[in-house]
């Protein structure tokens, strides 16, 4: 597989979930990008605009398992991840899979289950397994997390500390739709729901051959560095009380790459570190008070460094 296969690949799997979520090419795509380079997302809005319908919709276009797991207060971490069940007809435990191991796996309201479950969340997440009674489980692959965040109603949560919102790849918002787009959607939806009729567009392993493809495509040294420059300009900001950390600036770089296979590129422009940052660094970054008041919002402020910060000559390879 090489550049070329990876682009059609995505605009498969795009336009497949498209047919579902509709009128939103933009977050389709960038969710799409994070499922190409093995990372998580985390998604911000309101209830009701197709978070739940964007999920099965991946899984559909993947032929991957899918599940839900609806965080709630009093929710344990051995919910999420499984446990020991004792079997009285063999007379030993037997460990019993939690809803975490599926290749897409929704997370409903991040920030109502308590710190501890959170952190058992993110440890998969980052780990990409398992631990139950001092025994070590892998997680399938691929293994793709959509975490969602209700802004609106924050009444008895326990929103992410910055550590851990840091462990996400991504954030996006799907927003309300466009009148004609909504129109469509009351349109499509009047008989069946449209997630009933996606087909597997894409196998498993041919997304993770894609995720390889995605980290082999070239970077030169003035890319890296381009990025470097605006990861540290998020710390110097005076806008900002915190920057992004390293952590931020390796999935720019990988979001970078992925970002230009999708357009059947075998090497980054400066341009594809343009269009990833927003989504990989705003929710790493936090804005000061006084400007948040003056209604600047982490993505204002991550376009003004991109605007400051000199980008290189293109290099073509």
């Amino acid at each position: 597989m090489n550049a070329s296969d990876v682009k059609s690949l995505a605009n498969a799997i795009s336009a497949e979930i498209s047919r579902a979520i509709v009128g939103k090419e933009e977050t389709v795509r960038n969710t799409v990008l994070a499922l190409l380079c093995g990372g998580h997302l985390l998604i911000e809005d309101v209830p009701g605009v197709g978070k739940t319908t964007l999920a099965k919709a991946i899984s559909r276009a993947i032929g991957g398992e899918f599940r839900r797991i609806q965080f709630t207060p009093d929710l344990l971490p051995s919910d999420i991840t499984g446990s020991s069940i004792y079997n009285q007809n063999t007379n030993e435990f037997e460990f019993r899979p939690g809803p975490l191991f599926a290749n897409v796996v929704l997370v409903d309201e991040v920030n109502r289950a308590t710190p501890k479950t959170q952190a058992a969340l993110l440890e998969a997440m980052e780990e990409r397994q398992v631990t139950s009674d001092g025994v070590t489980r892998p997680l399938p692959e691929p293994f793709f997390v959509l975490a969602t965040q209700n802004n609106i109603e924050m009444t008895g949560t326990y929103p992410l500390p910055e550590a851990q919102l840091d462990r996400f790849f991504a954030r996006v918002a799907v927003g309300y739709p466009s009148r004609s787009a909504e129109a469509d959607i009351l349109r499509n939806q009047q008989l069946t729901h449209p997630v009933d009729t996606l087909r597997q567009v894409a196998s498993l392993s041919e997304l993770v051959s894609a995720q390889g493809v995605c980290r082999s495509v070239h970077v030169h040294d003035s890319i890296r560095e381009y990025v470097v420059d605006i990861v540290r300009s998020t710390r110097e900001s005076s806008q900002l009380s915190l920057g992004a950390s390293p952590r931020g600036s390796l999935n720019m770089l990988l979001a970078a790459q992925a970002h230009a296979a999708m357009k059947g590129l075998d090497y980054v422009r400066p341009d594809d570190v343009k269009e990833v940052a927003a989504i990989v660094l705003g929710h790493r970054i936090i804005v000061r008070g006084e400007v948040r008041a003056r209604g600047t919002g982490g993505d204002q402020v991550v376009s003004q460094i991109l605007n400051s910060v000199p980008a290189p000559t293109p290099v073509i390879v």
